[in-house]
C-alpha cells in the first residue's frame, strides 16, 4: 500500500479530538490516521441499525491487521444490511467507509469479472489515496484467478482519461505488490502483462509512471534479464522522458 505515515507521528500522537472526528466519519489524511480509526465506533455511528452482536464481532477483531478488519467490516455490513447498502455508503465522507464498500464489491458473489471491475471503478478513481489502494486490493484475488481475462479489461483501462484509473491497471496486478499475496503466474511470466505495460510506457502522469516502474521492479526480482531487455527496447524505440524515467526506476534493484 503506497501510503506514507505522517513523519514523527504515531497513532498515540493523534489528539483525542481528531480521533473523535475520525471515528465519526471524518476523512483521514495519512496512513497513521487510517490505522487509528476505531472500526466499531465508526460502524455504530455510520450504521446505527447494525446489531450489537455484529459490533461485538467487529470489536473482537481490533487487534487484527487493517486489511483483515476491512474485509470483516465488509462481510458484516453485507450480512446485516445487504449488498444494496453499497449505494448508501459509496459517497460517505469517511474514506474508511468507502474502503469497506471496496471489499463489499470484492466479496459479491455471482459477478462476472467485467461487472466486478465496473463496480470497483468509481473507487479506483476516488479522490482519496486510501480508497484507491483498497479498490485494487479488494479485487486482486479475482484478477489473479482470471488473469488473461483481467489483462484484456485492464488494457482498456489504460486509455482512461483518469490517471487514477490508468494507475489501477498496473497496480492491481503487480507481481509482488504490497500488503497482498504475490501473483505467481506473473512472477514466472511477466510478459503476460505486456499489453498493459506497453500502453503506459510513456504515460505523462508521475502517478502512473511510478506504478509501471514498480511493476517492473517487482518482475526484476524473478526475471531480471526480461526486465533489462524490455527497458532496453523501450529506451531504444522511444525518446520520451517518461519512458526513460520509468526504466531508470524499474532497474533500481538490479543496479543496486
Amino acid at each position: 500500500m503506497t501510503i506514507a505515515k505522517a513523519k514523527g507521528r504515531g497513532v498515540k500522537d493523534i489528539p483525542q479530538e481528531r480521533l473523535g472526528a475520525l471515528n465519526h466519519g471524518a476523512e483521514t489524511t495519512n496512513l497513521t490516521e487510517c490505522l487509528a480509526v476505531d472500526f466499531t465506533k465508526l460502524m455504530h455511528i455510520v450504521l446505527p441499525q447494525i446489531s450489537a452482536q455484529a459490533l461485538t464481532e467487529m470489536e473482537a477483531s481490533a487487534a487484527s491487521g487493517i486489511s483483515q478488519r476491512m474485509r470483516l467490516a465488509a462481510s458484516i455490513i453485507t450480512r446485516e444490511l445487504g449488498e444494496e447498502s453499497i449505494t448508501q455508503l459509496a459517497h460517505h465522507s469517511s474514506d474508511t467507509v468507502r474502503g469497506w464498500c471496496c471489499f463489499m464489491v470484492g466479496q459479491r458473489s455471482g459477478l462476472s469479472l467485467e461487472a466486478r471491475l465496473e463496480a470497483i471503478k468509481p473507487f479506483a478513481d476516488d479522490p482519496h489515496f486510501g480508497v484507491r489502494e483498497w479498490s485494487w486490493m479488494a479485487v486482486r484475488g479475482d484478477l489473479a484467478a482470471n488473469l488473461e481475462e483481467a489483462i484484456i479489461y485492464l488494457t482498456d483501462w489504460t486509455q482512461s482519461f483518469s490517471e487514477r484509473v490508468r494507475r489501477f491497471a498496473t497496480e492491481a496486478i503487480r507481481p509482488r505488490g504490497v500488503w497482498c499475496q504475490h501473483i505467481a503466474q506473473l512472477k514466472q511470466k511477466p510478459e503476460l502483462a505486456l499489453p498493459v505495460l506497453a500502453a503506459l510506457k510513456a504515460d505523462p502522469a508521475i502517478y502512473v509512471q511510478d506504478s509501471v516502474a514498480n511493476w517492473l521492479n517487482d518482475a526484476s526480482k524473478d526475471r531480471p534479464d526480461w526486465v533489462q531487455n524490455l527497458c532496453a527496447q523501450w529506451q531504444e524505440s522511444s525518446s520520451s522522458a517518461a519512458t526513460h524515467r520509468i526504466c531508470k526506476r524499474a532497474l533500481r534493484s538490479i543496479r543496486a
